[in-house]
């Protein structure tokens, strides 16, 4: 499908420049994020947003192609208790049709701190870094039907990214006896918590 850009509506209220001075993060600091947990605009629409299986994004049936934009519009989205992913302002909040999971992580990459302790830092499709430990656990779903593994990492908020298949098999070549279960399960350990991961092979 082609490049769909997406362009501010000529009866939107707020002009483009407001918008951007809401939601672009601080230049000054990269990893400070708009406070969209905060934002409760009456305005909602649905604008025929996605985000695929793979973590692609598409408006319109065409694929937003524009790194930076995606990742603008990443910075800005929340998942509300109602299961329904929002991409939010402070003017309105934009309904947003997620396939799986928002995020995708694609790279691991293992690092020593505090001392001896491993901990596990994985990228995500849209540049977010993200350290698996208490406040970001990874969490492993079993198909019943199928026995496939869907594995996934808490980013923030309400949202979460899917471990990418090759992120996967890394972090399965790492794992280690549950010393919980008598090894029944195998895991993985991240700033001092251990996360199963599946069973151990007969």
């Amino acid at each position: 499908m082609a490049e769909h850009d997406l362009k501010s509506s000529a009866n939107s209220i707020p002009s483009l420049e407001q918008v951007l001075s809401e939601i672009i993060p601080d230049p000054k600091d990269p990893t400070r994020l708009p406070p969209v947990e905060l934002w409760n605009p009456e305005r909602c629409s649905d604008i025929d947003m996605a985000i695929d299986s793979e973590g692609r994004w598409w408006h319109e049936g065409g694929e937003i192609r524009r790194a930076r934009l995606v990742r603008l519009f990443s910075t800005i989205l929340r998942k509300d208790e109602d299961g329904v992913f929002y991409l939010v302002t402070p003017y309105e909040k934009v309904v947003v049709h997620v396939a799986d999971a928002p995020f995708l992580a694609v790279r691991m990459d293992r690092a020593v701190e505090r001392g001896d302790e491993t901990s596990l830092v994985f990228t995500t499709n849209v540049g977010d870094l993200v350290v698996a430990g208490p406040d970001h656990p990874l969490h492993v779903e079993t198909d019943p039907v199928t026995l496939e593994p869907a594995p996934y990492l808490h980013v923030r908020g309400r949202l979460e990214a899917k471990l990418s298949r090759a992120v996967f098999y890394e972090l399965a070549n790492i794992a280690i006896p549950n010393p919980d279960d008598g090894g029944a399960t195998l895991g993985v350990w991240s700033r001092g918590r251990f996360f199963v991961i599946g069973p151990a092979a007969d």
